[in-house]
């Protein structure tokens, strides 16, 4: 995937033109559990580059009967600068990952698919407390790059003001 290029030219302002993107597939296992609570456990395995040759429909690559795995094809993650805090936080992790959204069928439980991808570590809080099922794996060097080339350009870190403490807290000599 060679994304570090798609950041984009620079404008007179010196940012990236456009929403640099890539494509991606989410590959999701199913493994049988001999257990009564459930009967299938569900996990992401990887988020690789999107191929033509992947289609636009779910496959099944294997199934044994006692693991299953899954290709989710054709998913387009774009980023956006008003999440560049969330690359930033993601990327000092000191291990960045993709977070993958995925869900399970209510009609048949045997059936799950991923439903979203992002980079971005605010985004998968904010879907952590829909209560949405969110798994990470790991981000590869490349893409990781690409994502620091594009936080250094937008991630500004918050300044910090001075708080200043109320009147009825300092001394009566020290108040202004």
């Amino acid at each position: 995937m060679d994304a570090a290029n798609s950041i984009g030219t620079h404008a007179q302002e010196g940012l990236p033109t456009g929403r640099p993107s890539v494509k991606v597939a989410v590959l999701m296992q199913r493994e049988a559990q001999a257990n009564q609570w459930e009967d299938w456990r569900f996990s992401v395995a990887d988020v690789v580059s999107h191929q033509a040759a992947f289609g636009d429909v779910p496959r099944v690559l294997r199934d044994d009967g006692k693991l299953q795995t899954c290709l989710h094809p054709n998913f387009e993650l774009t980023l956006f600068p008003d999440e560049a805090e969330g690359y930033f936080l993601n990327l000092s992790s000191g291990a960045p990952v993709w977070f993958v959204v995925w869900r399970v069928s209510d009609e048949d439980p045997s059936l799950a698919w991923a439903e979203r991808v992002s980079l971005s570590y605010t985004e998968a809080g904010r879907w952590l407390d829909a209560q949405e099922r969110v798994d990470n794996v790991p981000l590869p060097a490349d893409l990781a790059a690409w994502l620091q080339a594009y936080v250094e350009v937008y991630y500004r870190p918050e300044v910090k003001k001075e708080r200043r403490r109320p009147q009825s807290f300092v001394s009566p000599g020290e108040r202004r």
